[in-house]
């Protein structure tokens, strides 16, 4: 995988774990239950653009412990932050559990990608030195 390649990824992933930190706000906005149809419209946002996003990083990079289908089924748990909030409190902390692990599985993917960035400029800088004159 190119430089250019790995540096795009990071940016990517690291713009698709603030759409993820939106999503977890308004898990919040839903047990406080302050929230009105402008939310709810960013909340619908949020989750199109997670499955979007989803879909173009599972096609360029192993995701090991994310899956389509976890990540599918914590959208559909939430149809809105309308139902969220209707939840019994057990339900909601299920919710946002599936979300931390795949939130801390992201993290891990971030954190492989810049080893392999580190990996790729450390290369670089090494046939820089030894290589051209």
């Amino acid at each position: 995988m190119s430089k250019n390649n790995i540096d795009q990824l990071i940016l990517r992933l690291e713009s698709y774990l603030e759409c993820w930190k939106q999503y977890n706000s308004f898990m919040a906005m839903a047990r406080s239950k302050k929230f009105g149809t402008e939310e709810e419209n960013q909340f619908l946002e949020i989750k199109s653009v997670i499955t979007q996003e989803l879909e173009l990083l599972l096609s360029s990079i192993d995701c090991g412990p994310i899956s389509r289908d976890e990540v599918h089924s914590l959208i559909a748990a939430g149809p809105s932050i309308r139902f969220l909030s209707e939840m019994n409190d057990n339900s909601l902390r299920n919710i946002e559990s599936q979300w931390h692990k795949l939130f801390i599985g992201l993290q891990s993917i971030l954190g492989q990608l810049k080893v392999k960035q580190n990996q790729v400029d450390s290369k670089g800088l090494m046939s820089g030195f030894l290589g051209r004159k």
